[in-house]
Order: C-alpha cells, then sequence, then structure tokens
C-alpha cells in the first residue's frame, strides 16, 4: 500500500525544497564565483603588498568600496596574505618575494633571484629635509586640502608631495603614517615608466617600435601585424573593457589569471591594427610580457634597465605568477624615488650625464595623434602620467 499520510508526505516535500535550495546555493556560487574571487583577490594582494612592501599594518584603509568588503576575511602572514568571503569561500592567497613584492596564485610563485638596487646616484633618496619657502608651503597646505571642511579632506586623501626645482629637492610633506621612506603603489603611473623601458631597449638597439610578431601564438593570424609601438599607443585592436568592476577584463587579469600577458594576448582582434585607440591595461602588460621575453631578464626586466641606473632603491615592480612585471598597474616606490622618474623625463632621459632613452622620446611619448576610440575617457581619471603613452615617435 502507498502511505499517502500527511506527515510522510510533508517530510518529502521539505526533503526536495531543500535539495532544490542547496542545488540553487551550489549553482550561485559557481555563477559568481569569478566575481567573488575578484574581491578575494583584490584584499589579499592589497594586504601582501602593504605589509611586505610598504611596511603598513591598515590593508583595509585601501580597499575599495564595493559590497563584498563586509564579509571579507583576511589574514596576513610573514610571507604570504589569504583572503576569502566569510573565511570558505573564493579562497585567493598571494605571496610575498624580496624584491618582488607579491603575487596572486594558488602557489607560491617561482621566481628569480631580484637583482640588486641601490640607491648609488639617486640624489633624493639620502637627501635633508628642506623647509618650503612660505609661497611652497601654502601650496602644500592646499594639496592637503587645509582648506577644507574634515569630511572633503578626507575625501581628498592626499598622502604625500614631493617638490623638485631646477633638480633639487625643495619640499616635502606626508600624512600621518606616511613618510619619505614608505612605498607609495602608483596604479595606471606605471604605464609611463613602461614607456621608459621601452625607449631603454630602443636605445640600445634591442627592440624597435615596428617590431611585430610578437607573440607565437599570434603567428597565422592579424594579431601577428600587431607591434610595439601600437601596444604602447593602446591601438593593437584587441578586445579590451578597462571598467572597473568585478570580473570584467581588467579586473579579471589582475586578480584570476596566473599569466597576464596571456590573458590578454588571447584577446580577439575587435579592430585593425593601430586604427582604434582603446585604453588598455591589457596592452601595456602584454608588452611587458613580450619584453620580459625578449631580453630574458624576465621579472627583473625594470630592476635591470630602470631601477638600477636611477637608483630607485625603493622600487618594486610586481609580476604575475607567470614572472612578467605587471607593467599596467604593480609599481611602488617612495615618493622620492617618484620624483625621481619625474626628474628623469623632465632632463629628457639623461641620468648623472648619460643618455638612457633616445633623444626627444620623451617629447614624442606626450605628442597626440588622431585616431579612431571611445568618445568616453577610458582612463577613469587615472594619473595624467598615462598621457606619456598615447603616442610615440
Amino acid at each position: 500500500m502507498v502511505d499517502h499520510s500527511p506527515v510522510r508526505t510533508g517530510r518529502r516535500v521539505a526533503l526536495v525544497v531543500v535539495g532544490l535550495l542547496l542545488l540553487a546555493v551550489v549553482g550561485g556560487y559557481v555563477w559568481q564565483r569569478p566575481l567573488l574571487l575578484t574581491g578575494t583577490g583584490y584584499a589579499a594582494h592589497n594586504a601582501c603588498a602593504l605589509t611586505a612592501i610598504a611596511g603598513r599594518g591598515d590593508p583595509e584603509d585601501d580597499l575599495p568600496p564595493n559590497p563584498l568588503v563586509p564579509v571579507l576575511r583576511t589574514a596576513t602572514r610573514p610571507d604570504s596574505a589569504a583572503s576569502s568571503v566569510l573565511g570558505v569561500l573564493a579562497p585567493q592567497t598571494a605571496w610575498s618575494s624580496a624584491g618582488f613584492g607579491c603575487t596572486l596564485d594558488d602557489q607560491r610563485p617561482d621566481l628569480p633571484k631580484a637583482t640588486i638596487v641601490n640607491a648609488a646616484g639617486n640624489p633624493f633618496t639620502d637627501a635633508a629635509a628642506p623647509e618650503p619657502t612660505p609661497a611652497v608651503g601654502e601650496a602644500l597646505d592646499h594639496a592637503f586640502g587645509a582648506d577644507l571642511p574634515a569630511s572633503d579632506r578626507a575625501e581628498l586623501g592626499t598622502r604625500a608631495v614631493v617638490v623638485l626645482e631646477d633638480g633639487e629637492l625643495v619640499a616635502e610633506r606626508y600624512a600621518p603614517g606616511f613618510g619619505p621612506t614608505t612605498p607609495q603603489l602608483g596604479w595606471s603611473m606605471t604605464k609611463s615608466v613602461t614607456d621608459l623601458l621601452v625607449g631603454r631597449l630602443v636605445q640600445e638597439g634591442r627592440v624597435s617600435l615596428d617590431d611585430d610578431h610578437l607573440r607565437p601564438e599570434w603567428d597565422g593570424d592579424r594579431r601577428a601585424d600587431v607591434t610595439v609601438r601600437q601596444l604602447l599607443q593602446m591601438t593593437s585592436g584587441l578586445a579590451w573593457d578597462e571598467t572597473y568592476a568585478l570580473n570584467t577584463p581588467i579586473t579579471r587579469m589582475l586578480y584570476l589569471e596566473h599569466d597576464m600577458g596571456g590573458y590578454a594576448a588571447a584577446q580577439e582582434l575587435a579592430h585593425d591594427p593601430g586604427t582604434y585607440r582603446q585604453y588598455s591595461s591589457g596592452s601595456t602588460t602584454l608588452l611587458c610580457s613580450v619584453l620580459a621575453a625578449r631580453t630574458g631578464l624576465g621579472a627583473n626586466l625594470p630592476r635591470d634597465l630602470l631601477f638600477g641606473p636611477l637608483g630607485l632603491s625603493s622600487a618594486v615592480l610586481e609580476p604575475d605568477a607567470a614572472g612578467t612585471p605587471v607593467c599596467s598597474s604593480y609599481l611602488w616606490a617612495t615618493p622620492r624615488d617618484w620624483a625621481a622618474v619625474g626628474q628623469f623625463a623632465l632632463d629628457d632621459g639623461v641620468w648623472n650625464g648619460q643618455r638612457l632613452v633616445p633623444a626627444g622620446w620623451l617629447a614624442e611619448s606626450t605628442k597626440a595623434v588622431a585616431v579612431n576610440g571611445p568618445t568616453r575617457d577610458d582612463s577613469r581619471g587615472l594619473s595624467t602620467a598615462v598621457r606619456l603613452l598615447r603616442a610615440l615617435p
């Protein structure tokens, strides 16, 4: 006989409901996992880098506002930092390596020994703290929002200002918790430094702006026509979306991919190379994957070519797990070392009497060239220093 009792029927219904709920939860997690990994990846990398590079203990201050922040659980260890949602879901780990900062991956990355960089030849590293003139002091007050209400001053968030005049340090000021030896993340100012790296290689005759066939997997399709020049000018035509939201190409590259250059290289052509400008952190990191491979320098590419010659002893350009410097985003340096980069640019690539990039390289790097592209500003308000990448000779 079939048991149609209300109790047994109710139990069956309850089991079916619980099963459906479990399926919904598991399915929802699988669907949203890339989004969650973006959030936990940012948190893990941020906590690791602030500890290992900047020596700071307040990683939560550098988390961007997003709905995941309240449920993130992050733990920092001497050689790594791990983050997850509620301590269980979408775990990510960032590993620290001497000279290379932090790298996201499931396992500790196999990186080379970092080239030693000292401050020799950098006049700003140990310069005495200057006393600003009244006019410069007033300008510093304004830069730190002294004339603003406290809430607006906090929103402004100025952490450091370094002032050079005729190659001399004439003023500097730092927010509480920061100082001359606190490295700061440059984000897209790193792209401008990539321009200088390319200039170094062009000066040495190791790279030409018109080099093509940059990736072996591109052989046989139109991507083989993409040149170094086009990657620098962001006119490669490779599809990209620079929207900083969860699980977009830019955030996927930074927080989900083992090989960021390979991920950018895998994008299809959306436009003929050289005909359309699309702001793309993928293009810049892809370019550094090409340079790192061609020179054989790998993760030491910026240390050998630029940090060493300029004496940028604090500078760290973090690589991905494949050993490619993340040249779109991840250069850390003290404000004084950032100022040294600026002085190097102002001096047209001459440092301590030695020309390190071709004459006129910086002037050409900032010259606008008309090309099709989005009418909106794809830089999302990032530093104007990325204008160095808009056009090259």
